[in-house]
């Protein structure tokens, strides 16, 4: 999406850092109404999704603008901490949505002030989400993260590296005459070849899911032990043969590598649509 494009998603939103000090300067006074807002989809009539929401389950329903509609339930104008159970109550709401309809996920924690403000957000942005939601059109994610067993890995590493090998041994047949610097050296080298290793892994795993799904994306990893964190975009239609790959690289690499494979998820590390916020009075 354009610069153009993202600078016309400006709504009037509740800005929860603003809003904090007032909240704290008038605890007497309850809050007002707001809608929290989940999801966009395209539906053209209303739509009831049950009692899901946020907040002590609240009722979850639509508000519209032509053929878009925004996924919502009422909600005091309260900072939600991004508590398990919101976070969860959140992202239940969007898995049920998607399983009928391609959404939009926003991110946690969007309030508005009133129903008014989404219809407004939504006849601002309609060109922008439709054609987001074009492009995500019967397309899901999943997540795949990858963590090595280290010490399996150098064994394989010893096993394979020429040099590694011999070097090791001599250092173990002659241990009392070992330099400092022959035991540095050995260090080095499997350092290296561990991130020659990691790195042939992730392309390894990158280009065979490629090949299943529409796009991909490479996230931060996180720990020692994880060599890969990423987020691929798959047809619906393309869900089992995905499945079936990653099983199958799992397979491959049971004794060295352990997958952790998520989804279907909202398309949330490749929808990057920002508001502008405007303060709270």
């Amino acid at each position: 999406m354009s610069d153009d494009r993202m600078s016309a998603l400006d709504a009037s939103l509740f800005d929860a850092s603003s809003e904090s000090d007032a909240a704290s300067d008038s605890l007497a006074v309850a809050p007002a109404e707001g809608k929290y807002v989940y999801c966009i989809i395209r539906h053209q009539t209303p739509r009831d999704f049950g009692d899901i929401g946020i907040g002590g389950s609240a009722r979850v329903y639509t508000v519209h603008h032509e053929d878009l509609a925004a996924v919502v339930s009422d909600t005091p104008i309260v900072i939600y901490d991004p508590t398990r159970e919101n976070v969860l109550a959140h992202e239940f709401v969007n898995e049920t949505v998607m399983r009928e309809f391609t959404v939009i996920p926003m991110s946690f924690g969007t309030v508005f002030r009133s129903e008014e403000d989404v219809g407004q957000l939504l006849r601002s942005t309609y060109e922008a989400f439709t054609d987001v939601l074009e492009k995500m059109k019967d397309k899901i994610e999943f997540g795949v993260q990858i963590r090595w067993d280290r010490d399996r890995v150098v064994e394989s590493i010893e096993q394979d590296n020429d040099e590694i090998r011999k070097l090791k041994d001599e250092i173990t047949r002659n241990a009392s005459s070992s330099t400092y610097f022959a035991r540095m050296q050995l260090g080095r080298l499997i350092e290296g070849a561990l991130e020659d290793s990691a790195s042939r892994y992730v392309a390894t795993v990158h280009e065979e899911l490629k090949r299943v799904s529409v796009a991909s994306r490479s996230n931060k990893v996180i720990g020692d032990r994880m060599i890969m964190n990423a987020a691929f975009l798959v047809n619906r239609s393309g869900e089992k043969a995905f499945d079936e790959v990653v099983k199958e690289l799992s397979r491959r690499y049971e004794h060295l590598l352990a997958f952790k494979y998520t989804g279907p998820w909202p398309p949330y590390n490749f929808v990057n649509i920002k508001l502008k916020l405007e303060k709270a009075n």
